[in-house]
């Protein structure tokens, strides 16, 4: 390389890193800007997840302190007056709280407690569901058999989470009414019925035997998770 090519190339050289001086004092400010703002976001994210963290434990021993009272009222107490700061939390705090108000034999309590929990528009629509189902079923006795089944009615239609236990429920009505045996129509299609648990199945062949009725197991999965042989019974 000649004298001549290497001056030129030193003085690119210097042209160069003038520039890049240059785009550095213009421009440095962005790339300190995006540096802190990711370090700062990582940070709060961290903060954020400690702080949950934090509340979940807190609510977690609110809980455990509370079950770990020796009358059901007391539980009952302690549970209603923890803070969730979620609306799931929210949710299972209140049916806990039920649980213990109609263990203690305070039904109309624990009936307020799910009432107020099934129209709650904030918790998941599972939670309102089984609270509305819960209270139901505390209401033998007090609310109207002709009210009740029309609640149920309504929980029995196809896609309810709850489908076969309001069919039951509605089965243990028709008993109620003198209704035998449309109950163990009830009982019998769920024993048909694909969706049905091993413990409802149970349920059903037990009530229906107690009703003097014979199971029709025809094509129906037993007990032992086995397809009953046709013409079984």
């Amino acid at each position: 390389m000649s004298d001549t090519d290497s001056f030129i190339e030193e003085v690119n050289e210097e042209v160069r890193r003038d520039r890049l001086y240059k785009m550095l004092r213009r421009y440095g400010w962005i790339a300190v800007l995006v540096i802190l703002l990711i370090v700062g976001g990582a940070s709060w994210n961290e903060y954020q997840k400690a702080q949950t963290r934090a509340q979940a434990e807190a609510l977690g021993d609110a809980m455990l302190n509370a079950l770990e009272q020796n009358e059901s009222a007391a539980r009952a107490s302690q549970l209603a007056a923890i803070e969730a700061g979620t609306p799931g939390a929210r949710a299972v705090l209140r049916l806990m709280t039920a649980a213990e108000q109609a263990t203690a034999g305070d039904a109309a309590a624990a009936v307020e407690t799910l009432d107020a929990l099934a129209i709650d528009g904030e918790v998941p629509q599972i939670y309102r569901q089984i609270a509305g189902f819960k209270s139901l079923t505390l209401q033998t006795g007090t609310t109207p058999a002709d009210d009740r089944r029309l609640s149920f009615e309504a929980m029995a239609q196809p896609g309810n989470p709850l489908r076969l236990l309001a069919v039951e429920q509605l089965a243990l009505i028709d008993i109620e009414t003198g209704a035998p045996e449309a109950a163990l129509e009830r009982y019998q299609a769920i024993l048909a019925d694909a969706e049905t648990t091993s413990d409802l199945q149970q349920r059903a062949l037990q009530v229906i035997v107690a009703l003097g009725g014979e199971p029709d197991l025809d094509g129906i999965v037993g007990l032992d998770g086995a397809e009953a042989p046709a013409g079984e019974n």
